[in-house]
């Protein structure tokens, strides 16, 4: 099966913080994270909820889609998590837009938005008739440890929404998991139940294995673009645009180079967004987008991995008129 997309919608929070701001209470300096990350600054979540800026990208996609919430038939939001553990973000972002259909979170990470579309061409198989709104968003300034300056300088908070509907866009999808506790994990708060021994339960900030990430994503990024442009009966050169997950810009680097392809391939917003995990490619996909940068025909690979360990591509045939 296959499906279009027929709008795209984002928001960043808007307390911005530079490199130069995390020099205030860690052991680091500006040079040394550009030059390890190619970030200079983030978005974080302060003065917003994770709802409000899901709730924010969630109408932008609508009104770029042309769309009323009652006209959706099923919200899927890929995240880490929400304000709540329970209800779910898809719950509280369909009471704000006062929609009517089903609505879930699932968790892939960092691959979350690739799933979340694979997911809806299968709803689509069932009946072409669906709209479907997809938020990928993740706040993982909640999970830092910011006195760890290997996590604390890499990620950023950001929402990023799709509206989808049967079409002929996706030309191939590729999921895998493999697991691994090891390499990336974020345990659950420990609880306070009066059994409980403190010292033997983590704290719940993310824990990551750089070095082992960094191999398994570059591995990754070369792996699934081969495979899916295969699929889709082209070659990588005839790729219009590549938007990575934009984790670090040295593993992007590292990946072209292997894949032997240029850089100007490959759509980079790391620079001042960091790594934003579930909603790193939407946001990007998004801004091309608002930008008409994007026209009727151009091929289109989506490319990402994350905690699990997940990863995920597809090479999308734009069809969306500007």
């Amino acid at each position: 099966m296959s499906f279009s997309l027929i709008g795209t919608g984002s928001a960043l929070p808007k307390t911005i913080q530079t490199n130069s701001d995390l020099t205030a209470f860690l052991d680091t300096s500006h040079d040394w994270i550009l030059s390890r990350t190619g970030i200079e600054s983030r978005h974080i979540c302060i003065e917003e909820s994770i709802l409000d800026i899901a709730l924010t990208a969630s109408i932008n996609a609508l009104e770029n889609a042309g769309i009323e919430p009652k006209d959706l038939d099923l919200i899927i939001c890929p995240t880490l998590g929400g304000d709540t553990v329970t209800p779910s973000l898809a719950c509280l972002v369909q009471e704000k837009l006062e929609a009517t259909c089903p609505s879930f979170d699932i968790s892939a990470a960092c691959t979350g938005f690739i799933y979340g579309l694979d997911l809806a061409d299968a709803y689509l198989s069932r009946d072409r008739n669906m709209k479907i709104l997809i938020i990928a968003v993740d706040a993982m300034s909640k999970f830092i440890d910011w006195k760890d300056r290997s996590t604390a300088v890499l990620f950023g908070d950001g929402a990023g929404a799709a509206v989808v509907t049967a079409g002929t866009d996706l030309q191939s999808i590729h999921l895998t998991a493999v697991g691994n506790q090891h390499a990336l994990c974020i345990p659950w708060p420990k609880g306070n139940h009066p059994g409980l021994i403190e010292k033997d339960l983590p704290l719940p900030y993310l824990n990551m294995d750089g070095a082992e990430v960094y191999r398994f994503a570059v591995a990754a990024i070369c792996n699934d673009l081969r495979r899916v442009t295969r699929d889709a009966g082209i070659a990588l050169e005839d790729l219009d645009f590549i938007i990575p997950h934009q984790a670090n810009l040295r593993i992007i680097e590292s990946a072209a180079k292997r894949l032997k392809l240029p850089m100007n391939k490959f759509v980079l917003r790391v620079k001042n967004q960091g790594n934003t995990s579930a909603a790193s490619v939407p946001l990007v996909l998004d801004d091309l987008n608002r930008q008409g940068q994007l026209k009727p025909g151009m091929l289109i690979a989506l490319t990402a991995f994350g905690g699990g360990l997940t990863t995920g591509a597809c090479v999308l045939k734009w069809s969306k008129q500007a």
